[in-house]
């Protein structure tokens, strides 16, 4: 693994730091007045979801990780386990429903790709498309008059989720929900 300097680390990089594997959240250079530069850096342990803020000096060495990313593609629910399958060798792989994350779970849909981050063939983190395609399965009735409101309306989608829509749209229309925030974006073509 390549070794950097504690000034070159950037928010973003994953590093192997007492005995863990940690992403960088936030870093900030700091030169004070007397002595030497130094990065103050807080970082998140990708197993444990800990934080920890560490100070690196400009000659200190960290070791920067790699992390493989493979394409996988979601294939059913097995009890508590989500089983994927990987699009080159069609091997299979389970994770644990509480290990993806409720947020996450919500959006995956059968044949959805997903991309898997594993580092020593061990999967330490997933990730799905920024966006997916919903069904409005329950909403009230569009009120005549009010499509030039501003206001959005309830409604619930196809995966069970709440969520807030134009008031103009109805049941069975198909919508847009970003995967990060939750929220409607826009009319599926």
């Amino acid at each position: 693994m390549p070794k950097i300097n504690g000034n070159q680390v950037k928010p973003g990089n994953v590093l192997q730091h007492d005995g863990g594997l940690w992403v960088t959240v936030k870093a900030e250079h700091v030169k004070p007045g007397k002595g030497g530069a130094f990065a103050m850096v807080e970082l998140k342990n990708l197993i444990d979801g800990r934080k920890l803020n560490e100070r690196f000096r400009s000659d200190d060495k960290v070791e920067r990780v790699t992390l493989e990313q493979k394409d996988y593609t979601y294939l059913y629910e097995e009890g508590d386990n989500l089983v994927f399958m990987d699009k080159e060798t069609y091997d299979q792989i389970e994770l644990a429903k509480d290990w993806v994350g409720e947020d996450q779970v919500r959006f995956l849909q059968d044949g959805m790709t997903v991309v898997v981050e594993s580092f020593e063939e061990r999967p330490i983190g997933i990730s799905l498309p920024e966006q997916v395609v919903l069904e409005v399965v329950e909403t009230e009735p569009t009120v005549k008059g009010q499509t030039a409101s501003s206001s959005y309306k309830p409604a619930k989608a196809s995966n069970g989720m709440r969520i807030m829509i134009p008031p103009f749209m109805g049941t069975g229309e198909r919508i847009v929900v970003s995967t990060e925030t939750g929220e409607y974006v826009r009319r599926a073509d």
